[in-house]
């Protein structure tokens, strides 16, 4: 089920460490306005946010479980955003990707570009760990069992994409107990760490996630670069 968006070219990756998630939101924003002049190429962003919950535009507030005085004390933020979807949780160990790419020149469904990014973990994990994983009927996602381990929300911006994935690698798990994870409150949450009962060490999860997506999406791989993007 490989796409032919990329047709062969190269993404650029760019490793951006930690970041806040307003500032990303504001690089997405900057970076999709970019792509749409076709100033860059399609670009994918990996990092980690500090602990934050994002409400998107299905996000009811009785999803945020944990007091403000809770989410203060762990120095956790709730942003409102503008990707489909509702309550999740982002923090440290857990890899987060922004794809920002035109859909307009060759893979023109929205529905396959979520399929294709959903099979990035489900082919990763099973290559990777050997860990079989899959999708869900109801819910989008990655899922082990009945526990998720890839969120996945995306936005379009005149056929532009951003937002994108959330990959729990060593994850507080506890942490998700904030929130009701997409309004879902029979399914559970895990990690790589977890099914795997060691650490995992990030930058090698990188390297294999964004090889992974560079191989489905259709494009080379050439490789992450470090640091934001134009800085």
């Amino acid at each position: 089920m490989e796409g032919t968006l990329g047709q062969g070219h190269t993404l650029a990756i760019h490793d951006c460490g930690t970041v806040a998630y307003r500032d990303a939101l504001d690089l997405q924003h900057d970076l999709v306005a970019r792509r749409q002049r076709d100033e860059i190429p399609d670009t994918l962003l990996l990092l980690e946010h500090p602990p934050v919950i994002t409400m998107g535009k299905s996000g009811v507030d009785d999803h945020v479980l944990a007091s403000p005085e809770v989410l203060a004390a762990a120095g956790a933020t709730v942003e409102r955003i503008e990707r489909g979807g509702e309550a999740t949780y982002h923090g440290p160990g857990q890899l987060v990707g922004y794809p920002i790419l035109d859909l307009r020149a060759h893979l023109r469904s929205l529905k396959r570009f979520v399929n294709l990014l959903e099979e990035v973990f489900v082919r990763y994990l099973d290559r990777q760990y050997g860990i079989v994983a899959g999708r869900d009927d109801e819910h989008r996602g990655v899922w082990v069992n009945d526990e998720k381990i890839t969120a996945v929300g995306i936005a379009v911006q005149r056929r532009v994409t951003f937002h994108g994935f959330a990959f729990n690698v060593n994850t507080d798990l506890s942490h998700f107990d904030w929130i009701i994870p997409c309004g879902i409150t029979d399914r559970g949450q895990t990690s790589l760490e977890r099914l795997t009962g060691a650490r995992q060490d990030m930058t090698t999860v990188k390297d294999g996630v964004s090889r992974t997506f560079a191989e489905l999406f259709g494009y080379r791989w050439e490789g992450i670069v470090p640091g934001i993007p134009g800085r």
